[in-house]
Protein backbone atom coordinates (compact mmCIF):
# COMPACT_ATOMS: atom_id res chain seq x y z
CA UNK A 1 0.00 0.00 0.00
CA UNK A 2 2.60 2.50 -1.08
CA UNK A 3 3.46 4.71 1.85
CA UNK A 4 3.09 2.00 4.51
CA UNK A 5 5.41 -0.93 5.20
CA UNK A 6 4.22 -4.53 5.31
CA UNK A 7 3.59 -4.60 9.07
CA UNK A 8 1.64 -1.32 8.92
CA UNK A 9 -0.51 -2.72 6.12
CA UNK A 10 -1.48 -5.67 8.32
CA UNK A 11 -2.48 -3.28 11.10
CA UNK A 12 -4.47 -1.13 8.68
CA UNK A 13 -6.33 -4.13 7.31
CA UNK A 14 -7.35 -5.37 10.73
CA UNK A 15 -8.08 -2.08 12.51
CA UNK A 16 -8.65 0.83 10.18
CA UNK A 17 -9.66 0.06 6.58
CA UNK A 18 -13.37 -0.12 5.73
CA UNK A 19 -14.87 -3.58 5.38
CA UNK A 20 -18.07 -4.86 3.79
CA UNK A 21 -20.72 -6.89 5.56
CA UNK A 22 -18.71 -10.06 4.97
CA UNK A 23 -15.61 -8.55 6.62
CA UNK A 24 -13.66 -8.07 3.40
CA UNK A 25 -11.50 -4.95 3.10
CA UNK A 26 -12.99 -2.50 0.57
CA UNK A 27 -10.51 0.41 0.64
CA UNK A 28 -6.75 0.89 0.41
CA UNK A 29 -4.53 3.20 2.46
CA UNK A 30 -4.84 6.14 0.09
CA UNK A 31 -8.63 5.82 0.08
CA UNK A 32 -8.60 5.65 3.87
CA UNK A 33 -6.64 8.89 4.13
CA UNK A 34 -8.90 10.52 1.56
CA UNK A 35 -11.92 9.42 3.60
CA UNK A 36 -10.47 11.00 6.74
CA UNK A 37 -9.49 14.25 5.00
CA UNK A 38 -12.92 14.63 3.37
CA UNK A 39 -14.86 13.89 6.56
CA UNK A 40 -12.86 16.31 8.72
CA UNK A 41 -12.76 19.08 6.09
CA UNK A 42 -16.58 18.96 5.97
CA UNK A 43 -16.44 21.33 8.96
CA UNK A 44 -14.88 24.04 6.73
CA UNK A 45 -16.50 26.57 4.37
CA UNK A 46 -13.56 26.17 1.96
CA UNK A 47 -14.01 22.44 2.00
CA UNK A 48 -12.04 21.44 -1.10
CA UNK A 49 -9.06 23.59 -0.08
CA UNK A 50 -8.81 22.00 3.35
CA UNK A 51 -9.44 18.49 1.98
CA UNK A 52 -6.30 18.91 -0.09
CA UNK A 53 -4.27 20.38 2.80
CA UNK A 54 -5.34 17.64 5.21
CA UNK A 55 -4.75 14.89 2.64
CA UNK A 56 -1.22 16.12 1.96
CA UNK A 57 -0.40 16.27 5.67
CA UNK A 58 -1.70 12.74 6.31
CA UNK A 59 -0.47 10.96 3.18
CA UNK A 60 3.07 12.22 3.85
CA UNK A 61 2.85 10.70 7.37
CA UNK A 62 4.10 14.02 8.77
CA UNK A 63 1.04 13.95 11.04
CA UNK A 64 -1.44 11.31 12.15
CA UNK A 65 -4.52 11.76 14.37
CA UNK A 66 -5.60 9.33 17.10
CA UNK A 67 -6.91 5.94 16.04
CA UNK A 68 -10.67 6.58 16.33
CA UNK A 69 -10.37 9.45 13.84
CA UNK A 70 -8.54 7.25 11.31
CA UNK A 71 -10.94 4.34 11.81
CA UNK A 72 -14.26 6.16 12.10
CA UNK A 73 -14.09 9.41 10.09
CA UNK A 74 -16.58 9.22 7.24
CA UNK A 75 -18.51 6.32 8.74
CA UNK A 76 -22.12 6.75 9.91
CA UNK A 77 -22.07 8.07 13.48
CA UNK A 78 -18.29 8.33 13.36
CA UNK A 79 -16.97 8.91 16.89
CA UNK A 80 -13.52 10.48 16.45
CA UNK A 81 -12.13 11.22 19.93
CA UNK A 82 -9.73 9.00 21.89
CA UNK A 83 -9.92 10.43 25.42
CA UNK A 84 -12.91 10.62 27.76
CA UNK A 85 -13.51 11.17 31.46
CA UNK A 86 -16.84 10.16 33.01
CA UNK A 87 -18.10 10.93 36.53
CA UNK A 88 -18.71 8.13 39.02
CA UNK A 89 -21.53 9.08 41.44
CA UNK A 90 -21.91 7.52 44.87
CA UNK A 91 -25.07 5.60 44.01
CA UNK A 92 -25.90 2.24 42.45
CA UNK A 93 -28.01 3.84 39.71
CA UNK A 94 -25.30 6.40 38.89
CA UNK A 95 -22.47 3.87 38.90
CA UNK A 96 -24.20 1.48 36.50
CA UNK A 97 -25.29 4.31 34.25
CA UNK A 98 -21.61 5.23 33.95
CA UNK A 99 -20.71 1.60 33.20
CA UNK A 100 -23.26 1.61 30.38
CA UNK A 101 -21.93 4.88 28.97
CA UNK A 102 -18.35 3.67 29.16
CA UNK A 103 -19.30 0.51 27.24
CA UNK A 104 -20.85 2.57 24.45
CA UNK A 105 -17.73 4.76 24.27
CA UNK A 106 -15.47 1.69 24.12
CA UNK A 107 -17.57 0.35 21.26
CA UNK A 108 -16.54 3.42 19.22
CA UNK A 109 -12.82 3.11 20.02
CA UNK A 110 -12.55 5.62 22.87
CA UNK A 111 -10.74 5.18 26.18
CA UNK A 112 -12.26 6.27 29.49
CA UNK A 113 -10.95 7.61 32.78
CA UNK A 114 -12.75 7.68 36.11
CA UNK A 115 -12.19 9.07 39.58
CA UNK A 116 -13.60 6.67 42.16
CA UNK A 117 -12.75 8.93 45.11
CA UNK A 118 -16.39 9.98 45.63
CA UNK A 119 -17.60 6.46 46.43
CA UNK A 120 -18.11 5.85 50.14
CA UNK A 121 -15.66 3.42 51.77
CA UNK A 122 -16.13 -0.25 52.45
CA UNK A 123 -18.38 -1.01 55.45
CA UNK A 124 -19.77 2.54 55.57
CA UNK A 125 -23.51 2.68 56.25
CA UNK A 126 -26.02 2.87 53.38
CA UNK A 127 -29.06 4.57 54.87
CA UNK A 128 -31.42 3.70 51.99
CA UNK A 129 -31.04 -0.03 52.57
CA UNK A 130 -29.72 -0.28 56.10
CA UNK A 131 -26.79 -2.26 54.74
CA UNK A 132 -23.11 -1.48 54.36
CA UNK A 133 -21.17 -0.18 51.36
CA UNK A 134 -18.77 -2.34 49.38
CA UNK A 135 -16.36 0.52 48.62
CA UNK A 136 -14.90 1.51 45.23
CA UNK A 137 -12.79 -1.59 44.48
CA UNK A 138 -15.67 -4.01 43.69
CA UNK A 139 -17.16 -1.40 41.36
CA UNK A 140 -13.82 -0.99 39.56
CA UNK A 141 -13.91 -4.75 39.00
CA UNK A 142 -17.47 -4.42 37.65
CA UNK A 143 -16.29 -1.76 35.19
CA UNK A 144 -13.48 -4.09 34.12
CA UNK A 145 -15.87 -6.99 33.53
CA UNK A 146 -18.14 -4.82 31.41
CA UNK A 147 -15.15 -3.72 29.34
CA UNK A 148 -14.28 -7.36 28.66
CA UNK A 149 -17.59 -7.73 26.85
CA UNK A 150 -17.00 -4.85 24.44
CA UNK A 151 -14.40 -4.73 21.67
CA UNK A 152 -13.39 -1.22 20.66
CA UNK A 153 -15.00 -0.52 17.31
CA UNK A 154 -13.66 -3.82 16.01
CA UNK A 155 -10.16 -2.57 16.82
CA UNK A 156 -9.31 -3.97 20.26
CA UNK A 157 -10.41 -4.23 23.88
CA UNK A 158 -11.43 -1.19 25.86
CA UNK A 159 -9.09 0.85 28.00
CA UNK A 160 -9.68 2.61 31.31
CA UNK A 161 -7.99 4.60 34.04
CA UNK A 162 -9.09 4.33 37.66
CA UNK A 163 -7.96 7.13 39.99
CA UNK A 164 -8.32 7.12 43.77
CA UNK A 165 -7.28 9.88 46.15
CA UNK A 166 -4.66 9.02 48.75
CA UNK A 167 -7.00 10.10 51.59
CA UNK A 168 -9.70 7.62 50.66
CA UNK A 169 -10.10 5.03 53.45
CA UNK A 170 -9.83 2.17 50.92
CA UNK A 171 -6.55 3.38 49.43
CA UNK A 172 -4.52 0.33 50.55
CA UNK A 173 -6.98 -2.07 48.94
CA UNK A 174 -6.74 0.04 45.78
CA UNK A 175 -2.93 0.08 45.80
CA UNK A 176 -2.84 -3.73 46.01
CA UNK A 177 -5.59 -4.15 43.41
CA UNK A 178 -3.27 -5.37 40.64
CA UNK A 179 -0.82 -7.28 42.85
CA UNK A 180 -1.78 -10.50 41.06
CA UNK A 181 -0.73 -10.36 37.42
CA UNK A 182 -3.60 -10.59 34.95
CA UNK A 183 -6.14 -8.92 37.23
CA UNK A 184 -7.96 -5.89 35.78
CA UNK A 185 -6.34 -6.12 32.37
CA UNK A 186 -8.61 -3.40 31.00
CA UNK A 187 -7.51 -0.85 33.61
CA UNK A 188 -4.53 1.23 34.48
CA UNK A 189 -4.72 2.50 38.05
CA UNK A 190 -3.20 5.62 39.60
CA UNK A 191 -3.12 7.18 43.05
CA UNK A 192 -3.92 10.88 43.25
CA UNK A 193 -1.65 12.87 45.59
CA UNK A 194 -1.22 16.56 46.37
CA UNK A 195 1.64 18.86 47.31
CA UNK A 196 0.78 18.57 51.00
CA UNK A 197 1.33 14.82 50.86
CA UNK A 198 4.57 15.02 48.89
CA UNK A 199 6.07 17.81 50.98
CA UNK A 200 4.97 16.00 54.15
CA UNK A 201 7.15 12.99 53.39
CA UNK A 202 10.21 14.80 54.74
CA UNK A 203 8.43 15.27 58.08
CA UNK A 204 6.47 11.99 58.12
CA UNK A 205 3.27 13.98 58.31
CA UNK A 206 0.06 12.18 59.34
CA UNK A 207 -2.46 11.31 56.62
CA UNK A 208 -6.08 11.65 57.67
CA UNK A 209 -8.50 9.33 55.88
CA UNK A 210 -11.65 11.14 54.81
CA UNK A 211 -15.09 9.66 54.17
CA UNK A 212 -16.24 11.20 50.87
CA UNK A 213 -19.87 10.76 51.88
CA UNK A 214 -19.69 13.43 54.58
CA UNK A 215 -16.16 14.88 54.49
CA UNK A 216 -15.36 13.62 57.99
CA UNK A 217 -12.34 11.66 59.22
CA UNK A 218 -12.85 7.94 58.90
CA UNK A 219 -10.88 5.13 60.46
CA UNK A 220 -7.32 5.17 61.71
CA UNK A 221 -4.85 7.79 60.48
CA UNK A 222 -1.43 6.69 59.23
CA UNK A 223 1.91 8.30 58.44
CA UNK A 224 2.56 9.65 54.96
CA UNK A 225 5.74 7.56 54.70
CA UNK A 226 3.85 4.34 55.44
CA UNK A 227 1.40 5.09 52.65
CA UNK A 228 4.14 6.17 50.24
CA UNK A 229 6.17 3.03 50.98
CA UNK A 230 3.16 0.86 50.14
CA UNK A 231 2.60 2.76 46.89
CA UNK A 232 6.25 2.56 45.85
CA UNK A 233 6.54 -1.15 46.67
CA UNK A 234 3.50 -1.87 44.49
CA UNK A 235 5.12 0.05 41.63
CA UNK A 236 8.37 -1.84 42.18
CA UNK A 237 6.48 -5.13 42.14
CA UNK A 238 4.78 -4.72 38.74
CA UNK A 239 4.58 -1.06 37.68
CA UNK A 240 1.17 -0.22 39.14
CA UNK A 241 -0.38 1.90 40.43
CA UNK A 242 1.02 5.00 38.82
CA UNK A 243 1.03 8.35 40.58
CA UNK A 244 -0.73 11.59 39.58
CA UNK A 245 0.24 14.99 41.00
CA UNK A 246 -3.10 16.75 40.87
CA UNK A 247 -1.88 20.03 42.35
CA UNK A 248 0.45 20.28 39.35
CA UNK A 249 -2.39 19.28 37.02
CA UNK A 250 -4.80 21.87 38.38
CA UNK A 251 -2.21 24.63 38.66
CA UNK A 252 -1.98 24.35 34.87
CA UNK A 253 -5.76 24.00 34.37
CA UNK A 254 -6.68 26.47 31.62
CA UNK A 255 -10.34 26.39 32.75
CA UNK A 256 -10.21 27.09 36.50
CA UNK A 257 -13.71 28.58 36.37
CA UNK A 258 -15.14 25.13 35.68
CA UNK A 259 -13.58 23.58 38.77
CA UNK A 260 -10.70 21.15 39.32
CA UNK A 261 -9.91 18.08 37.25
CA UNK A 262 -9.71 14.80 39.16
CA UNK A 263 -9.22 12.13 36.48
CA UNK A 264 -7.27 11.50 33.29
CA UNK A 265 -7.59 9.44 30.16
CA UNK A 266 -6.20 5.86 30.28
CA UNK A 267 -2.52 6.71 29.72
CA UNK A 268 -2.52 9.73 32.00
CA UNK A 269 -1.49 12.38 29.47
CA UNK A 270 -4.92 14.00 29.23
CA UNK A 271 -6.49 15.36 32.43
CA UNK A 272 -10.13 16.18 31.74
CA UNK A 273 -13.24 17.51 33.43
CA UNK A 274 -16.30 15.27 33.71
CA UNK A 275 -17.71 14.38 30.27
CA UNK A 276 -14.87 16.16 28.45
CA UNK A 277 -13.12 14.61 25.47
CA UNK A 278 -9.93 15.53 23.69
CA UNK A 279 -8.80 14.71 20.17
CA UNK A 280 -5.11 13.95 19.81
CA UNK A 281 -2.66 13.94 16.93
CA UNK A 282 1.11 13.66 16.57
CA UNK A 283 3.76 15.22 14.35
CA UNK A 284 6.33 12.82 12.88
CA UNK A 285 9.56 14.53 13.99
CA UNK A 286 12.21 12.72 11.89
CA UNK A 287 10.54 14.04 8.72
CA UNK A 288 11.55 17.59 9.65
CA UNK A 289 15.28 16.75 9.82
CA UNK A 290 17.63 17.34 6.90
CA UNK A 291 21.16 18.60 6.21
CA UNK A 292 24.63 17.52 7.24
CA UNK A 293 25.17 15.50 10.42
CA UNK A 294 27.92 17.91 11.50
CA UNK A 295 25.59 20.92 11.57
CA UNK A 296 23.89 22.29 14.69
CA UNK A 297 20.40 20.86 15.17
CA UNK A 298 18.85 24.31 14.79
CA UNK A 299 20.03 24.42 11.20
CA UNK A 300 18.94 20.86 10.43
CA UNK A 301 15.30 21.25 11.47
CA UNK A 302 12.89 22.61 8.85
CA UNK A 303 11.26 25.16 11.14
CA UNK A 304 9.26 26.74 8.31
CA UNK A 305 7.66 23.46 7.24
CA UNK A 306 7.11 22.48 10.85
CA UNK A 307 5.21 25.69 11.56
CA UNK A 308 3.12 25.28 8.42
CA UNK A 309 2.21 21.75 9.44
CA UNK A 310 1.43 22.79 13.03
CA UNK A 311 -1.01 25.37 11.67
CA UNK A 312 -2.71 22.74 9.48
CA UNK A 313 -2.71 20.08 12.23
CA UNK A 314 -4.32 22.44 14.77
CA UNK A 315 -7.00 23.26 12.20
CA UNK A 316 -7.51 19.55 11.53
CA UNK A 317 -7.91 18.70 15.22
CA UNK A 318 -10.26 21.65 15.76
CA UNK A 319 -12.41 20.51 12.81
CA UNK A 320 -12.59 17.01 14.29
CA UNK A 321 -14.59 18.51 17.15
CA UNK A 322 -17.25 19.70 14.68
CA UNK A 323 -17.12 16.60 12.45
CA UNK A 324 -17.47 14.29 15.44
CA UNK A 325 -20.51 12.23 16.37
CA UNK A 326 -21.17 12.57 20.11
CA UNK A 327 -22.37 9.53 21.97
CA UNK A 328 -24.12 11.58 24.70
CA UNK A 329 -25.38 15.19 24.86
CA UNK A 330 -23.36 15.96 28.01
CA UNK A 331 -20.19 15.07 26.13
CA UNK A 332 -21.08 17.24 23.15
CA UNK A 333 -22.00 20.20 25.35
CA UNK A 334 -18.73 20.48 27.28
CA UNK A 335 -16.47 19.32 24.45
CA UNK A 336 -17.77 21.91 22.00
CA UNK A 337 -17.70 24.60 24.71
CA UNK A 338 -14.04 23.95 25.60
CA UNK A 339 -12.69 22.60 22.28
CA UNK A 340 -9.65 20.90 23.81
CA UNK A 341 -7.15 19.44 21.36
CA UNK A 342 -3.79 17.78 21.96
CA UNK A 343 -1.08 18.13 19.34
CA UNK A 344 1.98 16.07 20.20
CA UNK A 345 4.95 14.30 18.65
CA UNK A 346 6.23 10.86 17.74
CA UNK A 347 9.59 9.60 16.54
CA UNK A 348 11.50 11.76 19.04
CA UNK A 349 14.20 9.12 19.61
CA UNK A 350 14.58 8.62 15.86
CA UNK A 351 15.00 12.37 15.42
CA UNK A 352 17.79 12.39 18.02
CA UNK A 353 19.54 9.59 16.13
CA UNK A 354 19.27 11.57 12.88
CA UNK A 355 20.75 14.60 14.62
CA UNK A 356 23.46 12.61 16.40
CA UNK A 357 22.23 13.77 19.82
CA UNK A 358 22.33 11.28 22.76
CA UNK A 359 18.96 10.88 24.52
CA UNK A 360 20.42 11.31 28.02
CA UNK A 361 22.28 14.56 27.48
CA UNK A 362 22.00 18.27 28.20
CA UNK A 363 22.02 18.79 24.45
CA UNK A 364 18.83 16.71 24.20
CA UNK A 365 17.18 18.79 26.96
CA UNK A 366 18.14 21.98 25.14
CA UNK A 367 16.68 20.61 21.91
CA UNK A 368 13.44 19.58 23.67
CA UNK A 369 13.02 23.05 25.15
CA UNK A 370 13.48 24.79 21.80
CA UNK A 371 11.47 22.31 19.77
CA UNK A 372 8.51 21.82 22.10
CA UNK A 373 8.49 25.51 22.96
CA UNK A 374 8.23 26.24 19.24
CA UNK A 375 5.41 23.71 18.80
CA UNK A 376 3.51 25.11 21.78
CA UNK A 377 3.86 28.74 20.68
CA UNK A 378 2.98 27.92 17.08
CA UNK A 379 -0.06 25.85 18.12
CA UNK A 380 -1.39 28.66 20.31
CA UNK A 381 -0.84 31.10 17.45
CA UNK A 382 -2.72 28.80 15.07
CA UNK A 383 -5.58 28.54 17.55
CA UNK A 384 -5.78 32.36 17.77
CA UNK A 385 -5.95 32.63 13.98
CA UNK A 386 -8.86 30.19 13.85
CA UNK A 387 -10.57 32.15 16.62
CA UNK A 388 -10.32 35.33 14.53
CA UNK A 389 -12.21 33.51 11.79
CA UNK A 390 -14.61 31.27 13.71
CA UNK A 391 -14.72 32.65 17.24
CA UNK A 392 -13.22 31.58 20.57
CA UNK A 393 -14.31 28.52 22.53
CA UNK A 394 -17.55 29.03 24.43
CA UNK A 395 -16.19 28.88 27.98
CA UNK A 396 -13.34 31.33 27.38
CA UNK A 397 -14.63 33.68 30.11
CA UNK A 398 -14.04 30.85 32.60
CA UNK A 399 -10.51 30.32 31.36
CA UNK A 400 -7.07 31.85 31.64
CA UNK A 401 -7.65 33.34 28.16
CA UNK A 402 -10.51 35.62 29.22
CA UNK A 403 -10.38 38.82 27.17
CA UNK A 404 -8.30 37.18 24.41
CA UNK A 405 -8.98 35.30 21.21
CA UNK A 406 -8.39 31.56 21.49
CA UNK A 407 -10.17 28.75 19.68
CA UNK A 408 -9.08 25.89 21.95
CA UNK A 409 -8.75 25.66 25.73
CA UNK A 410 -5.70 23.41 25.30
CA UNK A 411 -3.54 22.68 22.25
CA UNK A 412 -0.70 20.30 23.20
CA UNK A 413 -0.42 16.78 24.64
CA UNK A 414 2.30 14.11 24.48
CA UNK A 415 0.59 10.76 23.83
CA UNK A 416 2.25 7.31 23.69
CA UNK A 417 1.41 6.77 19.96
CA UNK A 418 1.97 3.01 20.16
CA UNK A 419 -0.04 2.00 17.09
CA UNK A 420 0.41 5.27 15.21
CA UNK A 421 4.18 4.90 15.51
CA UNK A 422 3.99 1.46 13.96
CA UNK A 423 1.99 2.89 11.05
CA UNK A 424 4.57 5.67 10.58
CA UNK A 425 7.49 3.28 11.25
CA UNK A 426 9.03 5.50 13.94
CA UNK A 427 9.74 5.30 17.68
CA UNK A 428 6.83 5.78 20.08
CA UNK A 429 6.03 9.26 21.35
CA UNK A 430 8.98 10.68 23.29
CA UNK A 431 10.25 7.30 24.49
CA UNK A 432 13.86 6.25 23.87
CA UNK A 433 14.41 3.44 21.41
CA UNK A 434 13.06 0.31 23.07
CA UNK A 435 15.59 -1.83 21.29
CA UNK A 436 17.48 -2.03 18.03
CA UNK A 437 15.73 -5.29 17.17
CA UNK A 438 12.79 -6.66 19.13
CA UNK A 439 9.38 -8.31 18.91
CA UNK A 440 6.10 -6.51 19.48
CA UNK A 441 2.89 -8.40 20.09
CA UNK A 442 -0.25 -6.71 18.78
CA UNK A 443 -3.40 -7.63 16.89
CA UNK A 444 -4.71 -10.34 19.19
CA UNK A 445 -1.38 -12.10 19.60
CA UNK A 446 0.17 -11.37 16.20
CA UNK A 447 3.89 -10.67 16.58
CA UNK A 448 5.97 -8.24 14.56
CA UNK A 449 9.76 -8.09 14.45
CA UNK A 450 10.88 -4.46 14.64
CA UNK A 451 14.38 -3.59 13.40
CA UNK A 452 15.83 -0.11 13.67
CA UNK A 453 16.45 0.74 10.02
CA UNK A 454 18.78 3.64 10.80
CA UNK A 455 21.07 1.42 12.87
CA UNK A 456 21.18 -1.20 10.14
CA UNK A 457 21.95 1.50 7.52
CA UNK A 458 24.70 2.91 9.74
CA UNK A 459 26.21 -0.52 10.40
CA UNK A 460 26.31 -1.33 6.72
CA UNK A 461 27.70 2.07 5.74
CA UNK A 462 30.40 1.90 8.43
CA UNK A 463 31.29 -1.68 7.58
CA UNK A 464 30.51 -3.43 10.88
CA UNK A 465 27.17 -5.04 9.96
CA UNK A 466 26.86 -8.81 10.06
CA UNK A 467 24.10 -11.34 10.57
CA UNK A 468 25.80 -12.50 13.77
CA UNK A 469 25.83 -8.91 15.08
CA UNK A 470 22.10 -8.44 14.43
CA UNK A 471 21.33 -11.81 16.02
CA UNK A 472 23.29 -10.83 19.15
CA UNK A 473 21.51 -7.45 19.31
CA UNK A 474 18.13 -9.18 18.89
CA UNK A 475 19.00 -11.41 21.87
CA UNK A 476 20.39 -8.71 24.16
CA UNK A 477 18.20 -5.80 23.10
CA UNK A 478 20.87 -3.11 23.14
CA UNK A 479 24.55 -2.56 22.33
CA UNK A 480 25.62 -3.26 25.90
CA UNK A 481 28.15 -6.09 25.83
CA UNK A 482 28.14 -6.23 22.03
CA UNK A 483 31.61 -6.03 20.51
CA UNK A 484 32.61 -4.36 17.26
CA UNK A 485 30.41 -1.26 17.42
CA UNK A 486 32.20 2.14 17.29
CA UNK A 487 31.87 4.34 20.36
CA UNK A 488 30.20 7.25 18.54
CA UNK A 489 27.49 4.84 17.32
CA UNK A 490 26.98 3.44 20.83
CA UNK A 491 26.59 6.98 22.12
CA UNK A 492 23.63 7.74 19.88
CA UNK A 493 21.87 4.36 19.58
CA UNK A 494 20.97 4.03 23.25
CA UNK A 495 17.85 2.17 24.38
CA UNK A 496 15.46 2.53 27.31
CA UNK A 497 17.59 0.14 29.36
CA UNK A 498 20.78 2.12 28.81
CA UNK A 499 19.28 5.31 30.26
CA UNK A 500 19.08 6.04 33.98
CA UNK A 501 15.64 6.72 35.53
CA UNK A 502 16.79 10.24 36.41
CA UNK A 503 17.34 11.06 32.73
CA UNK A 504 13.99 9.57 31.80
CA UNK A 505 12.34 11.92 34.30
CA UNK A 506 14.36 14.95 33.20
CA UNK A 507 13.29 14.43 29.59
CA UNK A 508 9.65 14.12 30.67
CA UNK A 509 9.88 17.24 32.82
CA UNK A 510 11.31 19.45 30.07
CA UNK A 511 8.61 18.30 27.66
CA UNK A 512 5.99 18.96 30.35
CA UNK A 513 7.19 22.56 30.77
CA UNK A 514 6.08 23.22 27.17
CA UNK A 515 2.85 21.18 27.12
CA UNK A 516 -0.44 22.46 28.48
CA UNK A 517 -2.04 19.03 29.01
CA UNK A 518 0.28 16.26 30.20
CA UNK A 519 2.92 13.79 29.04
CA UNK A 520 2.76 10.02 28.64
CA UNK A 521 6.11 8.38 29.35
CA UNK A 522 7.42 5.24 31.01
CA UNK A 523 10.35 5.49 33.42
CA UNK A 524 12.34 2.28 32.98
CA UNK A 525 14.26 0.63 35.82
CA UNK A 526 16.63 -2.34 35.70
CA UNK A 527 15.49 -5.60 37.24
CA UNK A 528 17.72 -5.10 40.29
CA UNK A 529 16.42 -1.58 41.06
CA UNK A 530 15.57 -1.00 44.73
CA UNK A 531 12.38 0.36 46.25
CA UNK A 532 14.41 3.31 47.51
CA UNK A 533 15.53 4.19 43.96
CA UNK A 534 11.94 4.19 42.76
CA UNK A 535 10.92 6.32 45.73
CA UNK A 536 13.60 8.88 44.89
CA UNK A 537 12.39 8.98 41.28
CA UNK A 538 8.80 9.75 42.31
CA UNK A 539 10.03 12.61 44.47
CA UNK A 540 12.27 13.94 41.67
CA UNK A 541 9.36 13.89 39.21
CA UNK A 542 7.23 15.87 41.65
CA UNK A 543 10.01 18.40 42.29
CA UNK A 544 10.59 18.88 38.55
CA UNK A 545 6.92 19.63 37.88
CA UNK A 546 5.74 16.43 36.19
CA UNK A 547 1.98 15.85 36.34
CA UNK A 548 2.25 12.13 36.84
CA UNK A 549 4.58 9.18 36.56
CA UNK A 550 4.49 5.64 35.19
CA UNK A 551 7.37 3.35 36.11
CA UNK A 552 8.28 -0.14 35.00
CA UNK A 553 10.99 -2.38 36.46
CA UNK A 554 12.39 -4.66 33.77
CA UNK A 555 11.15 -8.24 34.01
CA UNK A 556 8.63 -7.58 36.79
CA UNK A 557 5.76 -9.00 34.73
CA UNK A 558 5.50 -12.33 32.96
CA UNK A 559 3.20 -11.05 30.24
CA UNK A 560 5.09 -8.76 27.87
CA UNK A 561 4.04 -6.70 24.86
CA UNK A 562 7.65 -5.97 23.84
CA UNK A 563 10.45 -8.54 24.08
CA UNK A 564 13.82 -9.65 22.79
CA UNK A 565 14.76 -13.08 21.51
CA UNK A 566 16.88 -13.71 24.62
CA UNK A 567 14.04 -13.09 27.08
CA UNK A 568 14.12 -16.48 28.74
CA UNK A 569 15.57 -15.70 32.14
CA UNK A 570 14.11 -13.73 35.02
CA UNK A 571 15.26 -10.18 34.72
CA UNK A 572 15.75 -10.38 30.97
CA UNK A 573 15.24 -7.16 29.06
CA UNK A 574 11.49 -7.37 28.74
CA UNK A 575 9.07 -4.50 28.81
CA UNK A 576 5.37 -3.93 28.90
CA UNK A 577 2.94 -1.20 28.00
CA UNK A 578 0.03 0.02 30.05
CA UNK A 579 -3.19 -1.34 28.63
CA UNK A 580 -4.01 1.83 26.75
CA UNK A 581 -1.72 1.65 23.82
CA UNK A 582 -5.09 0.76 22.36
CA UNK A 583 -6.55 4.22 21.80
CA UNK A 584 -3.83 6.01 19.86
Amino acid sequence: MGIFNEDAVQILRQRYLLKDAAGSVIEDAEAMIKRVAVAVAAAEDKRSYWEEKFYDLLISLRFLPNSPTIANAGRPKGQLAACFVLPVPDSIDGIFETIKRAALIHKTGGGTGFCFSGIRPKDDLVSSTGGVASGPVPFIKAFNSATDAVKQGGMRRGANMAVLDYQHPDIFEFIDLKEEEGVLQNFNISVSVDDRFMSGLAHNRVVEFINPRNGKEYGKNISSNELFERLVKAGWRNGEPGILFFDHINAANTLPGLGPMNATNPCGEQPLLDYETCTLGSLNLPLYVSGNADEDFRKRLDWKKLKEDITTAVRFLDDVIDANYYVFPEIEQITTANRKIGLGVMGFADMLVELGVPYASNQALELISELMGFIMTSAREASRLIAEEKGSFGNIDKSIFKGQLMRNATVTTIAPTGTLSMLADVSSGIEPLFGLKFTKEVLNGRKFTVTNRKFEETARARGFWSEDLMAEIAEKGSLGGVNGVPEDVRRVFVTSFDISPEWHVRVQAVFQSHVDNAVSKTINFPFDATVEQIKDTYILAWKLGCKGLTIYRTGSRESQVLSFSGDTEAGGAKATERCTDCTY
